[in-house]
């Protein structure tokens, strides 16, 4: 049995103009951006809306940050108790997300199963992190989990499915559709359908053929290591959090315990055309960059030979790097272990940026390096994992913002009564 399954899922009892205002992007999106909040906000107004049952991360260190935690809990309530929801028994739901550039992502939401996911480093768990989980992000989040009646998903998970095993089959299938709308914010469009009995069954089975372990280590040419069929592509933080706070609820035998063993997500295939990873460059401030390159060099073994590749972006010159040294499967993760180092002994700042030309303007600046790194390959996601662990932080990205998951479904992770 594989660790992602049917569910019990809530959707809102809306029409479809109402719906543009009730699905809402991923809280960890546009964090430097107040006024995309300010919009949002005066769009959705006092319809109901799943802006009013998260936390947009750009206020978690605002001074009222408890009082507005508060309001999403009573807010759940008051969705829950006016029968805002539909209720959708044991099942999955198939989406279908048009994203901005015109190619439609597919993908599935259900629950997984946290007792099979470990974020920490070394894990050799069904579901991994596939980069870094930065501790010190888990406890505000935390707070606006542990009382609350709902959760509502921005978490995706990647599938390893070459072949299209698994979600692609059921395209083809008469489903019923439960939701379809246009995304505010040119978020592009959604659609939902649900997946029930004999169809969920087939997903099942597909999913225990991808974990057969026999095939797993012919896939990857391996043997020996634990098998590897979820991982993170977006929220790894959310489903860390979800990790603590059943943790927490099981170690003092609450009754909220096995609701809150898993959480919903939506699991979709990394070979979807839709889907591609972007490179996240590094501009490097406050150092002798003279001195931070010398030691590279020295350290990394660099030369015009080498298989890892990089350029480097210096006094407005851009020079090509190959790594002879390397410390890790992939270009970024040797960069990015030397860079860590060389900070921690020297002192400097580091940025991450997407778009090289944000790089090189930055680096018009004398002595401020960039770094401009290559996209990391779907094909090496897995094996990569597998072999080194969790990544170094901010190894690709998944699309842009406004391209990221959208609030829609929600499920209930606490008992509840007179609801």
């Amino acid at each position: 049995m594989t660790a992602f399954g049917t569910s019990d899922i809530l959707l809102p009892n809306l029409g479809a103009e109402e719906m543009q205002k009730w699905a809402v992007v991923a809280c960890d999106q546009y964090t430097g951006e107040p006024d995309y909040w300010k919009k949002t906000y005066d769009f959705v107004g006092n319809s109901p809306s799943t802006l009013n049952l998260i936390l947009p991360e750009i206020y978690l260190d605002c001074d009222d940050c408890e009082k507005r935690i508060e309001k999403i809990n009573e807010t759940m309530f008051s969705y829950l108790n006016n029968c805002l929801f539909n209720l959708h028994k044991d099942c999955f739901i198939l989406t279908s997300r048009t994203q901005a550039d015109g190619r439609v992502r597919n993908g599935l939401v259900g629950a997984i199963d946290l007792e099979m996911y470990d974020y920490h480093k070394g894990s050799s768990s069904q579901v991994r992190a596939t980069e870094a989980t930065v501790a010190s992000r888990i406890p505000p989040r935390v707070k606006i989990r542990m009382n609350a009646p709902l959760e509502l998903p921005h978490i995706m998970i990647l599938i390893d499915d070459p072949e299209y095993t698994v979600i692609e089959p059921l395209l083809e299938k008469k489903l019923q559709r439960v939701y379809n709308f246009d995304l505010m914010n040119s978020g592009g469009h959604l659609e939902g359908k649900i997946v029930e009995k004999e169809d969920a069954a087939d997903v099942l089975s597909a999913l225990d053929k991808l974990a057969d372990r026999a095939k797993f280590n012919e896939k990857y040419g391996i043997s020996g290591a634990e098998i590897l069929l979820y991982a993170m592509g977006d929220g790894n933080h959310s489903l860390a959090t979800a990790k603590e706070c059943y943790e927490q609820k099981k170690k003092c035998g609450s009754p909220d315990a096995e609701l809150a063993r898993y959480a919903l997500c939506e699991v979709v295939n990394l070979h979807s055309p839709a889907l591609e990873f972007e490179a996240i460059h590094r501009v490097i401030y406050d150092v002798d960059a003279d001195d931070l390159l010398c030691k590279m060099t020295k350290e990394l073994g660099l030369s015009e030979s080498g298989e890892q590749r990089f350029r480097i972006v210096l006094n407005g010159e851009i020079r090509e790097f190959g790594i002879t040294k390397p410390n890790s499967n992939l270009t970024v993760g040797s960069v990015q272990a030397f860079l860590d180092k060389y900070l921690q002994e020297n002192g400097g700042k580091i940025d991450y940026i997407h778009g090289e030309d944000v790089v090189k303007s930055l680096c018009e600046k004398r002595g401020v390096m960039g770094i401009l790194l290559p996209a990391m390959k779907k094909s090496e996601l897995f094996p990569t994992v597998i072999k080194d662990g969790a990544l170094p932080r901010k190894t690709f990205s998944m699309g842009h913002a406004h391209d990221k998951r959208f609030y829609c479904e929600a499920r209930i992770i606490r008992k509840l009564q007179n609801v």
